[in-house]
């Protein structure tokens, strides 16, 4: 299943294998069952997996990806105030919105508030 994962990497760019993907479905299941055993694995097996890139939180790395989008949006206009209207910024207007309500209901982790708070969001 690695050598299939590795291909999937070098077509498609990363490891994130949907199990909704019916003609991926095993190599899906394989690649979760390898993020929910990933204490039990042996070394030389996270080795090989960490060796071509793969992600261990998809959803970790996700909510990075959105803050670097932020930070760049930010250094472009001056503030973090994306607007969910903002067709250009749709989708990151709509992270920042969801940010800014689970911080209201104390849903947000207190690392991610620190970075959010250190670009003055």
């Amino acid at each position: 299943m690695f050598d299939e994962l590795k291909t999937f990497k070098e077509q498609n760019g990363h490891c994130n294998v949907s199990t909704n993907d019916a003609q991926k479905k095993s190599l899906g299941r394989w690649v979760s069952y390898q993020r929910t055993s990933k204490n039990a694995l042996r070394s030389d097996h996270l080795q090989q997996l960490n060796s071509i890139g793969f992600v261990w939180d998809p959803q970790h790395q996700s909510w990075n990806e959105k803050f670097k989008q932020l930070c760049a949006y930010k250094a472009q206009n001056g503030h973090s105030n994306v607007s969910r209207n903002d067709e250009r910024n749709e989708f990151l207007g709509r992270w920042v919105n969801k940010q800014r309500g689970l911080q209201k209901r104390n849903a947000l982790s207190s690392d991610r508030i620190q970075q959010l708070n250190s670009i003055g969001f």
